[in-house]
């Protein structure tokens, strides 16, 4: 399947002048199609539509696809990527999924799915027992639908947002719960549900909840406690509804900034950018290496079974939301980050295979389709701001 990229209405990045590096936009176009190449090859599954047997993984990887048909739409209809969303959108949501999380004692979550043969699940539809994987799910399937403009994905995206809004009713007077089981109240499940919802008032307007949801969540969010005196979102809250002084992870910090400039588009806001902008800036400064790299919050890139299935992906996604967020209100910081990180996992964390490891400072580390695709996140963000 080929692609037909469609105007999705976004305002057009607004380019800065060039900074010192060694490498192009054409150049990073290169790197993203041989590490796009590498993860196909080593772990896409084509009876299941999933990328190395991790469930919420595979939705991101599906996003930054989707991110790369928007950017480059010849070189993402050489690559099939059309024929990817679609396998993955056919085959995913009839896999059996059964998706444990374990929390760790250093904070991380340890994600276990085991799925089974293309056969009936016990959640239609992408859903399962965590509102973070079905939001994780929900924006995938958003972008892919703005690069295709097949009406199903979004219609996908709908209903896992419905499911998403079952988890509400927490003690903390807004927000969602992490799990169905209806015990943690995460801030990823709550970003999400911000982004989710804002992506769809921005795709259907015609529909006022969900506009109407977004802000709603927004105005808990911020007074939630979630976001620190350092400007840094924290894992969650604890029972008593007050920020659970868990580690402040980097996707933490990325969706965030996704959500507010999905809601800034939807409402016009300049003042939602001026919060995500400093999110963005205190996380730039809390989370780089003395070189200006990303590291993980515990550093658990130094020894990368410490960063297990989950934490691999997550500084992808910082750098794929910070990329949004430039796009929305260009900025040199954020410019430069995204390429000197993009420099450093093509310079210092690849094989002679183009996969990448975990740790983008180097040395390289064996690669995973996790760490594979957080990397594509960073390529792909260059190849939008280089």
């Amino acid at each position: 399947m080929r692609l037909t990229l469609a105007s999705t209405g976004v305002a057009a990045l607004s380019l800065m002048a060039p900074i010192a590096h060694a490498a192009s936009a054409d150049d990073y176009v290169s790197y993203t199609i041989k590490g796009i190449e590498s993860m196909n090859s080593a772990w896409y599954d084509v009876p299941t539509g999933v990328w190395n047997a991790a469930w919420w993984n595979s939705a991101n990887t599906l996003t930054t696809y989707a991110d790369f048909a928007s950017l480059r739409l010849d070189e993402a209809n050489k690559l099939n990527i059309g024929g990817y969303m679609r396998n993955t959108f056919t085959n995913a949501q009839k896999t059996s999924v059964k998706t444990s999380k374990v929390y760790q004692a250093n904070g991380l979550v340890k994600s276990t799915d085991k799925l089974g043969g293309v056969s009936a699940r016990g959640f239609a539809n992408f859903l399962n027992e965590y509102y973070d994987d079905e939001g994780w799910w929900a924006l995938a399937l958003i972008r892919s639908y703005d690069v295709t403009r097949e009406q199903e994905y979004l219609d996908s995206a709908v209903r896992i947002f419905e499911d998403m809004q079952t988890g509400q009713g927490t003690p903390c007077n807004g927000g969602i719960y992490w799990k169905k089981d209806r015990k943690y109240v995460s801030a990823i499940s709550n970003e999400l549900y911000l982004s989710v919802a804002a992506s769809l008032a921005n795709r259907i307007p015609s529909n006022p909840q969900y506009l109407e949801i977004a802000n709603k969540q927004w105005t808990w969010f911020k007074n939630s406690g979630l976001i620190n005196k350092n400007n840094l979102v924290n894992d969650g809250l604890n029972d008593e509804c007050k920020n659970n002084g868990q580690p402040t992870w980097s996707y933490n910090q990325g969706v965030i900034l996704g959500g507010l400039v999905e809601l800034n588009k939807a409402t016009g806001d300049a003042a939602l950018l001026d919060t995500a902008a400093s999110i963005a800036k205190a996380a730039i400064k809390a989370l780089s290496s003395d070189k200006g790299v990303l590291v993980e919050t515990t550093g658990c890139e130094k020894d990368s079974a410490l960063c297990g299935v989950d934490g691999k992906q997550f500084k992808g996604i910082f750098l794929r939301n910070l990329r949004y967020l430039h796009q929305a209100r260009a900025d040199d910081e954020f410019r430069s980050f995204i390429v000197r990180n993009a420099d450093s996992i093509w310079g210092n964390n690849r094989n002679g295979d183009n996969k990448f490891g975990v740790a983008w400072t180097g040395p390289y580390t064996e690669a995973t389709g996790p760490s594979q695709s957080s990397a594509l996140d960073a390529l792909v963000a260059a190849v939008a701001v280089a």
